[in-house]
């Protein structure tokens, strides 16, 4: 894709982040959106150099839900990224804590796939009965599986929420991608915020599981 090849003339070997990425769907020659201030892909997110790789074939309607057959694109992604010097490996989209073993098996540099691989350390910085809600972009695919947490106690203290069927949602499904405007990220995920905070008042912290949630971070915290 344009995009990989462009910052593959950038970086080449210097020491960067590396970034494993859905699949845009670009035109031959188009360019992608400028990232936003605070995503995962704006060069001023980490004051670090970041490089990226698409993965072939892994889209948002078959990531979330998981599709455990895109496992050895990510694993050659990944290895792709470290040839071109990548000292440590993330991702777009949080659902990809499925192939986190994969991924962190395959390399030597250290890997973290997804925010949610936070979750068991952040639970535990919590008295009991604070809880933390997991927002995420389909809650009826963030299942015990992605969690981490095998403790019933600690389990009972997480409460999760999701932007399922809402304006955002359905145009990430797309193929391509449908271009989002951040005042609707905005809106659904407070809504959710909302709606979570008023069934668990004891929540005391909100974890992200979406790359696409943390420019509106700020007004969330406001």
């Amino acid at each position: 894709m344009v995009r990989d090849k462009v910052q593959r003339m950038a970086s080449k070997t210097s020491p960067s982040l590396g970034i494993l990425t859905l699949e845009w769907g670009l035109s031959p020659g188009a360019t992608p959106p400028p990232p936003r201030p605070g995503s995962i892909m704006n060069p001023a997110t980490f004051n670090f150099p970041i490089i990226s790789e698409t993965v072939p074939g892994a889209w948002v309607d078959n990531v979330v839900p998981g599709d455990p057959s895109l496992e050895p694109a990510y694993v050659a992604a990944a290895q792709r990224l470290i040839a071109r010097g990548a000292v440590a490996i993330s991702s777009d989209c949080g659902f990809t804590i499925r192939h986190q073993a994969a991924v962190a098996a395959s390399v030597t540099v250290p890997v973290a796939m997804s925010s949610l691989l936070l979750l068991p350390t952040l639970i535990r910085h919590l008295p009991p009965p604070a809880k933390i809600a997991v927002l995420t972009y389909d809650s009826r695919h963030c299942g015990e599986d992605l969690l981490g947490i095998d403790d019933p106690t600690e389990r009972a203290r997480i409460v999760i929420g999701g932007i399922e069927g809402g304006k955002v949602w359905q145009n990430e499904m797309m193929r391509p991608p449908q271009h989002t405007e951040i005042g609707d990220i905005e809106t659904e995920v407070a809504a959710c915020v909302a709606r979570l905070r008023n069934a668990h008042p004891e929540i005391a912290a909100i974890l992200f599981e979406c790359t696409m949630f943390p420019p509106v971070a700020p007004a969330i915290r406001r």
